[in-house]
């Protein structure tokens, strides 16, 4: 059986390597699809623990799963996930090591997921030989982008034979030092619809002679929020939100358009309610440009299912977090599952998984006011990353590593 408590020590004592790791790749984003260096860069960090239990491979060039084999004896396969991907931000913090590429940044703090799992590989790394299993690290692309890069890995097979799988996600709303996370839904079903409301544009001087889009799609936008208040059971609501219009190219203060553009998501965490919202949507549009005699086109993408957490996983999760941060209050239990999408769902519906959430803000700190994630100035507090390699550590040690396996 191994040492839990020196694991974690190692995992503290990895703090400035993993603290670099984020650094670098923090300075040096790239977007979904497109994370050529940084997967070589991962792939520099893993070659250099110098461990011949490691097997690595790319799935596809833009990410990389990695095989940590124990040599204790057969056990089964413990998937641990980071998602690598930046934002098309610009970035507006002053650290030092802010992005270095003009409009994309870590936004998301995925180089702080990516540097955790690291800190993690490299203490597991070490004692191999104390791990009755295997430990596949899963660095995936495109987590910000439909249709995702889980949902593109699980088809090429990376789920094949895991047993159970976790995963986590930094939030300035927690302090550094607690997770969160509940059983069942965490996340919600995130999907997007366009909408392309058609009339008969000319001179603003003359609407009487003009079936003018703007008007009628701003009448849409408005009876869109009726689903919310009036066609679904609040206990079910969903999110209806709309936040782009656009009438093209050619802005002018006398011209009115042909056609107006609306951009928007729906978040639900019932999937009947998420089966049932795009006919309303459409039942809605028809009616309104039918009654002003425009036109219309819709088009409507389911996105990420909603992340669902199994009670049984997750009750270990909570326990080996508890035991790793060395606090029994170190779980917050959320009430609610968030409006927010992740693409950590695909891989749950090839095996029963946890996904929590992990604070990251200064605890000296007002962690609610601190600024969020997708914004240009979200700042990762160093001490987060020891402490995300020790709960995947923790996750790891309880299934491969305690000697009692599943039931330790």
């Amino acid at each position: 059986m191994a040492d839990f408590d020196k694991l974690m020590a190692e995992c503290s004592a990895a703090k400035d390597a993993i603290i670099g790791w984020r650094r670098h790749l923090h300075a040096h984003p790239e977007l979904s699809f497109e994370e050529h260096e940084t997967v070589a860069y991962i792939r520099s960090v893993l070659e250099g623990f110098g461990c011949a239990a490691l097997s690595m491979s790319n799935p596809v060039p833009t990410a990389l799963v990695a095989d940590l084999v124990g040599g204790a004896g057969a056990g089964p396969i413990i998937a641990l996930r980071a998602d690598i991907d930046a934002l098309p931000l610009h970035e507006e913090t002053d650290v030092p090591f802010k992005s270095q590429r003009a409009n994309v940044m870590h936004a998301c703090g995925h180089d702080t997921h990516t540097a955790m799992l690291l800190g993690a590989a490299k203490v597991l790394c070490a004692h191999a030989a104390e791990i009755s299993g295997t430990v596949r690290l899963m660095f995936q692309h495109a987590e910000e982008k439909p249709p995702g890069g889980a949902s593109e890995l699980v088809k090429l097979d990376v789920m094949e034979g895991v047993k159970y799988v976790f995963g986590m996600h930094c939030t300035p709303e927690l302090p550094v030092g607690q997770v969160a996370t509940k059983n069942g839904a965490l996340s919600s079903n995130a999907d997007q619809f366009s909408i392309w409301v058609r009339g008969r544009g000319g001179h603003a001087s003359t609407p009487q002679l003009l079936v003018d889009p703007v008007p009628i799609a701003a009448e849409v936008v408005t009876a869109l929020q009726t689903i919310v208040a009036r066609k679904v059971d609040p206990k079910v609501a969903p999110v209806v939100s709309i936040p782009t219009m656009t009438t093209g190219p050619n802005e002018s203060h006398n011209v009115i358009p042909d056609e107006v553009k609306l951009l928007g998501t729906v978040r639900s965490q019932d999937m009947d309610v998420r089966a049932k919202v795009p006919v309303l949507i459409e039942q809605v549009v028809k009616g309104i440009t039918a009654a002003h005699g425009a036109e219309y086109k819709m088009e409507y993408l389911y996105g990420y299912t909603a992340v669902m957490n199994d009670p049984a996983v997750t009750d270990v999760a909570r326990k080996m977090a508890r035991r790793a941060l060395g606090s029994d209050t170190a779980v917050e239990e959320l009430a609610h599952a968030r409006f927010g999408g992740e693409d950590f769902s695909a891989y749950q519906l090839k095996a029963p998984g946890c996904f929590m959430r992990i604070g990251c803000t200064d605890p000296s700190l007002d962690a609610p006011k601190a600024p969020g994630l997708h914004t240009c100035r979200l700042n990762v507090d160093d001490r987060t990353l020891s402490v995300g390699a020790r709960v995947h550590t923790a996750f790891v040690y309880h299934y491969l590593m305690s000697g009692g396996g599943e039931d330790a």
